[in-house]
């Protein structure tokens, strides 16, 4: 049986992490007592004896945590963005590539994406690598999510009134184009510019839906989107993402629809001239506790889709 810890597990994803551990009979959960879980001494402990620990947690806490790991054995899933362009860790998006799989497997350091950029980098990565998309092409994405990305305080200011018309509309925000997923999404696609970035909260818990629109005219000649659509159905099979012909028969698009789940829906709509590439999914499973657990999951050697959703 496997000892695993969470470091940070008041915090929305690390509570998530923790109700769906809690039902596994292969896991055995440390953890510390409420007046201890700030405590360095205590906390490092813990580290040092877990199989795997989870680090939920500010950046800089982050890096404080894995400073104290002396257990070579021990392996670190950090969700935070402290460690996602850090090339000695393992950057935990299996799905890219059978190498990327296998690294996860293998690795003692696992950064877990963010859940904006597991969408961008699903949908450009591949195209990038297959010679479609050249590197230095210059991309936007827009990307709309649940309010519970924004973690407990969003989540509190949300539910506190339903009515302030302030909420009730989508808002746009990282108006500056500084978020913090951007050089994630700029180093683990293999492009050179970061791109234009619209990230979007509105007003439903949790999902997320990311386009990035092409025109043909930025593909390498000789590429368009039928291209683009074979390159998807072959390397994302399942089990958690998947290709999708077409999404949606009323002609909407839902960002809602991935809600309740730990899937990740990649599909292509458009025409040849205007490309649409969509990726849908819970900011919550595959944008976090999901993609987590799943890396967790192949370190074990288990299904990548053990217990999740």
């Amino acid at each position: 049986m496997k000892k695993v810890f969470i470091d940070g597990s008041a915090g929305t994803t690390g509570l998530r992490i923790r109700e769906r551990l809690e039902s596994r009979s292969d896991i055995e959960l440390l953890t510390l007592p409420e007046e201890t879980r700030k405590d360095p001494v205590a906390r490092k402990e813990m580290l040092n004896q877990a199989d795997i620990a989870f680090l939920c947690l500010p950046d800089d806490a982050a890096r404080e945590a894995v400073a104290m790991i002396e257990n070579p054995h021990t392996v670190v899933l950090d969700t935070s963005t402290a460690h996602r362009t850090n090339p000695d860790w393992c950057y935990g998006f299996p799905e890219l590539s059978e190498e990327r799989w296998e690294q996860v497997k293998n690795a003692k350091r696992i950064a877990v994406p963010g859940c904006h950029a597991s969408g961008f980098i699903a949908l450009v990565a591949p195209l990038v690598k297959a010679g479609i998309l050249p590197k230095d092409a210059l991309l936007t994405c827009h990307s709309i999510t649940g309010y519970s990305g924004g973690g407990k305080k969003m989540i509190a200011q949300y539910e506190a009134d339903e009515t302030d018309p302030l909420l009730t509309a989508p808002r746009q925000y990282a108006l500056g184009q500084k978020h913090k997923h951007l050089p994630e999404m700029k180093v683990m696609t293999g492009i050179e510019n970061e791109p234009i970035f619209c990230p979007i909260v509105s007003n439903f818990y949790s999902g997320m839906a990311v386009t990035v629109p092409l025109f043909k005219s930025q593909l390498n000649e000789g590429f368009g989107i039928e291209e683009i659509k074979e390159v998807y159905r072959r390397q994302y099979q399942g089990p958690i993402v998947l290709w999708s012909e077409t999404p949606d028969a009323d002609g909407f698009y839902s960002a809602e629809a991935f809600g309740n789940s730990d899937k990740m829906e990649i599909t292509v709509q458009g025409n040849e001239e205007r490309i649409l590439l969509l990726a849908r999914y819970n900011n919550l499973g595959k944008g976090a506790s999901g993609a987590a657990l799943e890396c967790m999951n192949l370190v074990l050697g288990d299904a990548p889709d053990k217990n999740l959703e």
